[in-house]
């Protein structure tokens, strides 16, 4: 065997040994955990285990001393989690923030635009939440991102 040879075969070793992490840092690169929890039925057990999902999982990773990014994304019927006038879960959906505000609660746009069509006026949303443009296409983005998903 030739040198040349050789020496790509060591440095192909060497790379294969190096541990290379699938999960980016919560904010990027730098290390950590990235989780996107689905609400997408007008269910208060599915809520309730959403917001016990995101909640084990920051104080798994706390105890750790890991850094982890959480997302909770609603859209159709799911998007009443977070209306200030239907949601099953308003009360403790404001304790949690106030205890776990790094936590995004995203609001999907079409499905806001299509409520506020049907019911004839505008639907109000707790000030905890962040609107996006599409709950589905920001399930897949984040998933394209490396973010892990749950469906409670």
């Amino acid at each position: 065997m030739d040198r040349r040879r050789l020496l790509g075969l060591v440095a192909a070793g060497i790379l294969l040994a190096v541990p290379v992490s699938p999960v980016l840092g919560a904010e990027g690169a730098g290390g950590g955990h990235r989780l996107v929890l689905q609400v997408d039925t007008n269910d208060t057990l599915a809520m309730n285990l959403a917001l016990n999902n995101a909640t084990a999982a920051k104080e798994y990773y706390s105890s750790r001393h890991e850094p982890v990014a959480i997302e909770i994304v609603t859209y159709g019927p799911g998007l009443h989690m977070l209306r200030t006038d239907t949601s099953p879960i308003k009360a403790r959906l404001a304790a949690f923030h106030q205890s776990m505000p790094e936590v995004r609660l995203s609001a999907c746009n079409n499905t806001l635009q299509g409520m506020e069509t049907a019911e004839g006026k505008k639907v109000a949303l707790m000030p905890e939440a962040t609107i996006v443009p599409s709950g589905v296409v920001r399930l897949m983005e984040l998933q394209e991102q490396g973010w892990s998903y749950v469906r409670p």
